[in-house]
């Protein structure tokens, strides 16, 4: 039933900020861009991240970090991790040992979205085949 995520969605009250964050953070502008909404193509498999403007936010959506953490696969978690912080994200979760092949850390960034990178052995055997 599930075959992959289709885009994550992230809020931002401020998304022209956001705009520029994100553009930094990740070395390539918006592939697509309304008013209120932006995305990129990210990654191995061109996934999608959609910054919506918080005014249309779901009701009784939280101000604050909650929810599920959505990992993205990097080679290097502590670098990632380090790059992150100095681009303005708090940490949320340490760099943490989750077994053999796994390493796991999360920040929120700027606008209050909780971001996850991870390394993962698994991603690497799939993107090889």
């Amino acid at each position: 039933m599930l075959r992959g995520f289709a885009t994550i969605s992230f809020y931002a009250a401020d998304l022209e900020a956001a705009k520029t964050w994100y553009t930094e953070l990740l070395g390539i502008e918006p592939y697509y861009q309304v008013p209120g909404y932006i995305e990129f193509r990210v990654g191995d498999y061109q996934h999608e991240l959609g910054i919506i403007d918080a005014r249309y936010a779901p009701a009784g959506a939280t101000d604050g970090p909650g929810g599920s953490i959505t990992y993205w696969h990097v080679d290097d978690p502590e670098s990632a991790l380090d790059r992150l912080l100095a681009l303005g994200a708090k940490e949320y979760q340490p760099i943490t040992e989750r077994g053999e092949g796994f390493v796991t850390a999360s920040v929120i960034d700027p606008f209050g979205n909780v971001l996850g990178v991870m390394y993962n052995q698994h991603y690497l055997d799939v993107l090889a085949k």
